[in-house]
């Protein structure tokens, strides 16, 4: 059975406390943690767990409640918890191109990841925009698609972390047409929807009004997705967002295209938070994530809630028998 990975993020957050959470699983394969070992076996220590922590060395059975398999990655430097160390930027990178290299060898089914915190790797030196882009440029794909989910709802993004001001510019037929044949791809190949009914998002207030309020949705959005519908595509044309997301609208829905980053998340992330997760759709593997960030203050104290990490494995997994 080939292994999950799950990439502890960044240290002095509550990645490693929530990972040392999926020792409450019992899984049907491996599920691996990527961490330092000490560092993991100390933070269990001041959590209080009694977690048996198992260097991974190839194992293809799941491990026992109370166990973890953890593959040790050397920190840089000591985590003080709550202190960002840009020392310790290139061992979270590490996790990341681990886990990215053992799921294109096959080495593994995927990865879950747990939050890492952007500005302290930029100010290592290091230019990341985040965990989707890295993956994207890892696997050497054109075109990525950020989706979240909750139990209920699905909102993919046709831009991700841009200005305001950009996003218009952004939006071009051609971004369109790549995030639709990716959607669409990936609610039929993983999650098994034969004929994915989709909502679409207008970029403007009321969705342009007929062009008084932005030419975007007639000179851009609709026409893309009139070629969607004239293929037999169950998908909506350019609606506006501040009622596309009520109970009535969304009932039939398997998934919503908003057109940026705050338009659709936000509602998303009211249903849901701490039980949402991030998946990337157009890897040739899968990755799904946690919802939140790395919550600095709350390293250590005990208060983190591991529910989305759970959530992310659950779905990684639901998605590897696929």
């Amino acid at each position: 059975m080939l292994p999950l990975y799950v990439t502890s993020g960044e240290p002095a957050g509550i990645g490693p406390d929530i990972c040392l959470h999926l020792a409450d699983r019992v899984n049907e394969r491996p599920v691996v943690v990527l961490a330092d070992l000490a560092m993991l076996a100390q933070r269990a220590q001041v959590l209080n767990m009694p977690v048996e922590l198992i260097e991974y060395s190839g194992q293809t059975n799941s491990s026992e409640q109370g166990q973890l398999y953890v593959e040790h990655v050397p920190l840089q430097q000591a985590v003080v918890m709550g202190e960002l160390n840009p020392q310790n930027a290139a061992y979270v990178l590490e996790q990341l191109r681990r886990s990215a290299s053992y799921a294109m060898t096959g080495k593994s089914v995927g990865v879950a990841t747990a939050p890492v915190q952007k500005s302290v790797i930029n100010d290592a030196g290091i230019a990341f925009s985040g965990h989707t882009e890295y993956y994207q440029e890892f696997a050497g794909v054109p075109r990525v698609v950020m989706m979240l989910a909750t139990k209920s709802l699905r909102v993919a993004l046709t831009t991700t972390h841009l200005p305001l001001r950009a996003v218009a510019d952004a939006i071009t037929a051609e971004r369109l047409h790549q995030v639709i044949d990716i959607l669409i791809h990936d609610l039929k190949s993983k999650f098994k929807i034969e004929q994915p009914n989709i909502l679409v998002c207008g970029l403007n207030p009321h969705a342009g009004e007929g062009g008084y309020l932005g030419m975007e949705e007639i000179e851009v959005i609709n026409p893309v997705l009139e070629s969607y519908r004239a293929q037999g595509i169950q998908m909506s044309l350019s609606l506006p967002a501040d009622t596309l997301f009520t109970p009535e609208n969304l009932k039939d829905a398997d998934a919503v295209l908003a057109m940026y980053h705050d338009q659709g998340l936000p509602v998303l992330k009211s249903q849901g938070f701490g039980e949402a997760i991030n998946i990337t759709l157009g890897l040739p593997f899968i990755r799904t994530s946690v919802d939140h960030g790395t919550a600095l203050s709350l390293a250590g104290s005990g208060f983190a809630k591991s529910s989305s990490l759970h959530v992310a494995v659950d779905l990684a997994l639901d998605l590897a028998r696929h």
